[in-house]
C-alpha cells in the first residue's frame, strides 16, 4: 500500500487522458500503475478515444473495469472532406518547404481537431468533477488535455513514455499550463528540455515491473514449440510491429548468425512486409512470427538472446521483462536503453550508426561464443531489475506526484 491520504476521507478524482490507438509498454505501465494506487486516496476514471485491443482476449476498457475504474470513450474529432482537401493541398504546395508545411498542418490541426477535443473534454472534467487530469501519452498527443485542464481550472500531469521534440506552441503549453511532467528515463528528459521544456517541470520516474512475475508456460514446452531444440541458438524480440521498432535489422541479423532462430512476438502493420523480407533472407523456417501474446515472458523465457533494434524509445518495459527472465539484451543506445542495460555487465549497448544489422550480428556472435558468460550477463540483469525496477516503488514515486500536484506544490 502507498503512503495515508493527505487529503482527509474524500478520495481525489482523477481523470486519465490516453490519445492512443494499440496496446502497448505505456498501456502495461499505465494498468500497473492504476492496480496498485490506493483506491480510497484515489477515484480514477479513464478517457480514451479507442478501446483497443489486448490480443485477441481482452481489451483496455475490460481491463481498466476489472480494476474498478470508470471507462469513458470519446471519438476523435475527424475532419470534413472539405478540410481534408486543404491539407492534400498543403501537402503539395510546401512540399519543397518541410518547416512550411509543418507549420501549417499543425496549425490545421489545432484548429479542426484539437481545440474541438478539447471542448468535449472540458465537458467531461466538467460534468465529472475531476481534481485532477493524467495524461498517459505525449503533449504532442495530449494538447487538447492540456487546453481542457487549464480552461476547467484543475492541474494535469503529463506521463511522457517515449523519446520526442516539441514544437514552440506545445513546449511553451507545457511550460505554462502542466504542473508536472513525469518522464520515463534521462533521454526522454533531455528531449524535452532541448525542445524548451523547463527542466524543473520534469520528474524522471523510471518505468517499474512486477519482479514477482512468471512465465506461464515452461521453456522446454516453448521451444519445442518453436521447433527449436535446447542446443539450437533462439533469439528474437517483442513488441508492436511498426517502422520505429526496425525489427528488419534483427531479421537481417538472424540472417547472418547460422542456424539461430529469430522469434518475433507481436503485431502490427509491418508484419506482412517483415515477413516478405524473412522470406527474401532465406530464413523463413527458422523464423517464427507469433503474433500478440498475453504471455511474452514464456517467449522471452524461451530466447538465448533478447534484442531490441528500436530507433527510438523511452524505457521500453520489454527490457525489463528480458532481464528479469535472466536473458542478456543488445539494444541500440537510444533513450532509455543504455540507462537500463549495462554495456558488457547485462548486455550491450550499440552504437546507433553504421551497419546496425552487422553489428547485431557481431554481438550475437560474440554472446553465443561464451555460454557460461551469456548466463552471467543475464544473471546479472536480473539481480539489476529486482534490485532497481521493482513496480512498487515507480508506483509509489508516480503517486508522491499525484500528492504534490494536488496539495499545489510548485516545481
Amino acid at each position: 500500500m502507498l503512503k495515508n491520504s493527505k487529503f482527509g476521507q474524500a478520495a481525489k478524482k482523477i481523470l486519465i487522458l490516453d490519445t492512443g490507438k494499440e496496446w502497448g509498454g505505456g498501456t502495461n505501465s499505465l494498468i500497473e500503475l492504476v492496480r496498485r494506487v490506493d483506491k480510497k486516496r484515489y477515484a480514477m476514471s479513464a478517457l480514451f478515444y479507442n478501446n483497443y485491443k489486448k490480443g485477441e482476449g481482452s481489451d483496455v476498457k475490460t481491463e481498466l473495469e476489472r480494476l474498478g475504474v470508470r471507462f469513458i470513450q470519446l471519438d476523435q474529432t475527424r475532419p470534413g472532406a472539405g478540410m481534408k482537401a486543404l491539407r492534400e493541398t498543403a501537402r503539395s504546395v510546401f512540399f519543397l518547404c518541410p518547416g512550411l508545411k509543418k507549420k501549417y498542418l499543425f496549425y490545421f490541426d489545432f484548429k479542426s481537431r484539437i481545440m474541438p477535443d478539447a471542448g468535449r473534454i472540458l465537458h467531461v472534467i466538467r460534468e465529472g468533477g475531476f481534481d485532477l487530469l493524467y495524461m498517459n501519452n505525449q503533449p504532442s498527443s495530449n494538447l487538447e488535455g492540456i487546453i481542457a485542464a487549464n480552461a476547467a481550472g484543475i492541474p494535469c500531469i503529463q506521463h511522457a513514455r517515449i523519446e520526442t521534440s516539441l514544437n514552440q506552441v506545445e513546449a511553451e503549453a507545457v511550460n505554462r499550463l502542466v504542473a508536472r511532467v513525469i518522464c520515463v528515463s534521462n533521454g526522454v528528459r533531455d528531449g524535452l528540455t532541448a525542445s524548451g521544456v523547463l527542466p524543473s517541470k520534469c520528474a524522471v520516474i523510471y518505468n517499474g515491473i512486477d519482479v514477482t512475475a512468471r512465465p506461464a508456460r515452461g521453456r522446454d514446452e516453448v521451444r519445442k514449440e518453436l521447433g527449436a531444440d535446447e542446443k539450437t541458438l533462439v533469439i528474437g524480440t517483442v513488441g508492436s510491429l511498426i517502422k520505429r521498432k526496425r525489427v528488419a535489422l534483427l531479421l537481417e541479423a538472424a540472417s547472418m548468425q547460422k542456424g539461430a532462430f529469430c522469434v518475433v512476438v507481436g503485431n502490427g502493420p509491418e508484419k506482412d512486409a517483415l515477413m516478405e523480407t524473412a522470406a527474401r533472407l532465406g530464413i523463413m523456417e527458422r523464423t517464427r512470427f507469433t503474433g500478440f501474446s498475453n504471455d511474452a515472458l514464456s517467449y522471452i523465457n524461451a530466447m538465448d538472446i533478447f534484442v531490441l533494434p528500436s530507433e527510438k524509445e523511452g524505457f521500453p518495459r520489454v527490457i525489463m521483462e528480458a532481464m528479469l527472465s535472466a536473458r542478456p539484451v543488445i539494444a541500440f543506445n537510444v533513450a532509455g536503453a543504455a540507462e537500463m542495460i549495462l554495456d558488457k555487465e547485462t548486455g550491450r549497448v550499440l552504437a546507433d550508426k553504421g551497419d546496425r544489422a552487422s553489428a547485431i550480428a557481431s554481438a550475437l556472435r560474440e554472446l553465443a561464443s561464451d555460454r557460461k558468460a551469456m548466463t552471467a550477463l543475464g544473471e546479472a540483469g536480473r539481480r539489476r531489475v529486482i534490485s532497481e525496477f521493482g513496480i512498487e516503488k515507480y508506483a509509489a514515486a508516480v503517486s508522491n506526484v499525484f500528492d504534490e500536484t494536488l496539495s499545489g506544490v510548485n516545481h
